[in-house]
């Protein structure tokens, strides 16, 4: 048992953030069929605000859990906001690319596309935020 608890305290980060970028799809994927199968959105606007909601919801989680970043002083608080919207938005470009590419020019089906996108997505992001947003000080 000791051995187990030893992994999970190394990959404490990979695990949450594995949790977290589930529930993160999770959100996307819900707020997209609403926008799009519910109220009738096109695909475009669907994937978008689905996108909004979905890394509000990660910067939050990626913030105190992932990443381990308790710092609430304004100026690393929206240092790190800033840094995890710019790198969102270039994955949110790179989704939104796919996912008219894919289904608009290539009349993929949308679902399953948006599956396969948002595991490209939650990788990138994953190698983004610890590189670039969340960064640990070195002491």
């Amino acid at each position: 048992m000791g051995r187990i608890k030893e992994l999970i305290i190394q990959y404490k980060g990979i695990i949450f953030y594995g949790i977290f970028g589930v529930l993160t799809t999770v959100i996307n994927l819900a707020v997209y069929y609403v926008c799009c199968e519910v109220i009738g959105l096109a695909n475009v606007p669907g994937t978008v605000i689905a996108w909004v909601a979905a890394v509000l919801f990660a910067f939050i989680t990626n913030k105190l859990f992932v990443f381990d970043s308790k710092d609430m002083s304004m100026r690393v608080f929206f240092s790190e906001l800033i840094r995890f919207f710019l790198a969102r938005i270039a994955t949110g470009i790179l989704e939104v690319l796919i996912m008219f590419i894919g289904v608009d020019v290539l009349h993929g089906p949308s679902m399953v596309l948006k599956v396969i996108t948002n595991i490209i997505v939650i990788i990138v992001n994953y190698i983004l935020s610890k590189l670039l947003v969340f960064i640990k000080k070195k002491h």
